[in-house]
């Protein structure tokens, strides 16, 4: 059996998806060293994921050449999962700098459109500095965001906040909002319980502290858990380039939603 779907921002998700940071650049991450993986190990995991019923895949324009790879090694797999990807940051040289401009935004989309070789994005998410409410009230990201949603190149809009201040006030701009929350850090629960309330998709990032759970499989198994119970039935995306770790996931997943 599958894992179940679930509303999020209009489209059905399974309720775990996959990070794809490590699929394109190893600098520049709070991660134990690693290689990138080769293409054969991408499409294992692509192939794991959908016999799951895994169907979303969570990219940016700063994962290197994570973009590039999906939109190569996806195309047996095309339309089976739902992409979705990043603007604002840029990763160069091992260090990111970011851009909220319009041009800047929409020079990231057209890139990712390309990259990823689809004519929409389903999900444009903005990729925040650690002072967000700087590129939320500041810059014209989420009105140029909004524009590109009503021409008809991304689906959905969101944001990935930093600070519980900027993603409340994200909220009533977008489809989505991304935050950061695990057991040992709840400190955004605030905007988890908005987006609840007003109806909003959630996702979920470092339900694994960044994979520092992925060695301990019991802490892993109950930060995933805890996550899986969060109002608003969010999305959590957790990255491996581990086939072994995926499915340990997945494992996890069908006993919290007991499936088998």
């Amino acid at each position: 059996m599958n894992l179940p779907r679930f509303e999020f921002a209009g489209f059905k998700v399974s309720p775990l998806g996959i990070g794809t940071v490590k699929w394109g650049r190893t600098e520049g991450l709070k991660h134990n060293h690693f290689t990138l993986p080769d293409d054969r190990t991408i499409i294992q995991l692509l192939e794991i994921a959908l016999e799951a019923g895994i169907n979303v895949l969570d990219t940016a324009a700063a994962y290197g050449v994570s973009e590039k790879r999906i939109g190569q090694l996806i195309q047996p797999f095309r339309g089976q999962f739902y992409i979705f990807t990043k603007a604002g940051e840029i990763f160069e040289n091992g260090k990111s700098r970011w851009d909220f401009s319009k041009a800047g935004i929409r020079a990231s989309v057209e890139k990712s459109l390309s990259d990823l070789k689809v004519e929409t994005l389903d999900l444009l998410t903005l990729h925040c500095a650690s002072n967000d409410m700087e590129a939320l009230k500041n810059s014209p990201a989420l009105e140029c965001m909004a524009e590109l949603k009503s021409a008809g190149k991304v689906r959905n809009i969101g944001v990935s906040s930093t600070t519980v201040e900027g993603g409340l006030y994200a909220l009533p701009f977008v489809d989505s909002i991304m935050i950061a929350w695990n057991p040992g850090f709840t400190d955004h629960q605030p905007v988890l319980e908005k987006a609840a309330e007003l109806k909003k998709g959630i996702m979920i990032k470092k339900a694994l502290n960044s994979g520092n759970m992925e060695q301990r499989v019991h802490t892993a198994k109950h930060g995933l858990k805890s996550a899986f119970g969060l109002p608003g039935k969010p999305l959590v995306l957790v990255g491996t380039i581990n086939p072994n770790h995926l499915r340990e996931n997945i494992r996890t997943a069908e006993e919290y939603f007991k499936i088998g």
